[in-house]
């Protein structure tokens, strides 16, 4: 892989390439799925107050390439959209983990099967 990807420390991944930020409940694209991605292009999320389950979609990436379903890292319940989004979806190709953040969700616990940087760094470089 020819692109340098950042792998943040403090975040939590998913294997489908979702990551979770357990400070403020923050979820996204990671860098090298953004990377895969190219281009996006438009973003489907749910409304505040949705429930999420671990491992079932809760959205869709609308790419040049391709649509992607979005998976959720955590159970709980969505307590913000990025309202930045909207207008301006290329904020995840270019800040995938700061202003690029999609859903603020307030989880109903930490699932120990996420995975720490070292070890999705390991699963993409594979």
């Amino acid at each position: 892989m020819n692109v340098s990807l950042q792998f943040p420390e403090n975040l939590r991944f998913t294997a489908e390439h979702e990551w979770f930020r357990p400070e403020d409940g923050a979820v996204g694209i990671t860098d090298h799925a953004q990377h895969a991605l190219g281009d996006i292009v438009y973003i489907e999320l749910p409304a505040p107050g949705a429930r999420l389950t671990a491992g079932r979609s809760f959205g869709s990436v609308e790419s040049v390439k391709s649509v992607s379903e979005l998976y959720a890292p955590v159970d709980g319940v969505v307590a913000e959209v990025n309202p930045e989004l909207a207008a301006a979806p290329e904020l995840v190709n270019r800040e995938p983990y700061t202003r690029g953040w999609m859903i603020r969700v307030r989880a109903d616990a930490i699932p120990g099967n996420l995975l720490t940087a070292a070890e999705y760094r390991r699963l993409v470089e594979a």
